[in-house]
């Protein structure tokens, strides 16, 4: 729970507070933008909801947030955060909130499946709380959970265990040491049915993995997100923990398959045209080559 006391002087005044406790994972500013900005190295509430729209998304932020530092000096119904997740995003795809600061409020996703099709996927791992447990549940469950990579798994072990999911990660992000059922081995991409190809994509760690669901959606994990400010799409060379010259080789890759969603663990999500998305991943591409 956040400390008024330890409310942020950035907060302007009002109900809603950031507490110094916050770890700058950009959730809630995602979730609820015309609430909450960053002021540099952290969070703070930049304006006060006044809708009931706006407070219904503050209070998706404070469940959302990692490390509990978003809080309120009078009583709101947080059912209304809390019930929200998972949200949909598009289709069959939903953002499970409840993120986890092992992983460093990094999102992760829903694939809602018929059984006939192979069940419900759950890419990365969110924070195992038991309204999210029960929500999930009540959607099919999980079948299988895809790991992009070794920073985002979190809480993998208590979800494959409540739902007898299989968990599939590569090989060079320590899959054995981690317990996966599955383990994915080498550079080539895999298919695992009609809808769902994982494609390898080292760089941000060396095993790290994307995976492309119906040739739309593309979930990147920390290997590609869309930069709002650059208005692009862009990889994080801060956060490049392997290899950016692999990275560069990884997004070019990424130019064989289509897809019009880009769906990141951190970073912003952006959906366009498939020729849209490849000029804007060509961008990156140069961009990326221009870096050192």
């Amino acid at each position: 729970m956040a400390n008024l006391e330890r409310r942020l002087p950035e907060n302007v005044a009002g109900d809603f507070f950031v507490d110094a406790t916050c770890i700058d994972c950009d959730a809630c500013r995602q979730i609820a933008p015309t609430v909450f900005r960053d002021h540099g190295d952290q969070s703070s509430v930049f304006h006060q909801p006044e809708t009931k729209e706006e407070i219904r998304l503050a209070l998706m932020s404070l469940a959302a947030c990692p490390t509990g530092s978003i809080g309120t000096t009078r009583k709101y119904d947080t059912r209304i955060g809390v019930d929200a997740f998972p949200t949909k995003i598009s289709e069959n795809v939903y953002f499970c909130g409840f993120t986890s600061e092992s992983s460093f409020g990094a999102w992760s996703y829903l694939i809602v499946r018929p059984a006939s099709e192979g069940g419900n996927i759950l890419v990365d791992s969110p924070r195992f709380t038991g309204p999210l447990v029960k929500k999930i549940a009540a959607m099919g469950g999980v079948s299988l959970m895809f790991l992009t990579h070794r920073d985002d798994i979190a809480d993998h072990a208590q979800f494959a265990e409540k739902f007898g999911a299989e968990r599939i990660m590569h090989a060079a992000d320590g899959a054995a040491r981690h317990g996966m059922e599955r383990i994915i081995e080498g550079a080539a991409a895999v298919r695992l049915d009609n809808d769902l190809v994982v494609i390898p994509v080292p760089g941000h760690t060396r095993g790290h993995m994307v995976l492309l669901h119906k040739n739309r959606f593309l979930f990147t994990g920390d290997h590609l997100a869309w930069s709002p400010t650059r208005e692009t799409l862009t990889a994080f060379r801060s956060a490049c923990w392997y290899s950016w010259t692999e990275q560069m080789r990884s997004m070019e890759k990424l130019l064989d398959y289509d897809f019009e969603w880009v769906l990141p663990g951190h970073g912003r999500i952006h959906q366009d045209t498939l020729n849209s998305m490849r000029s804007s991943l060509l961008h990156c591409i140069e961009w990326m080559k221009a870096t050192p």
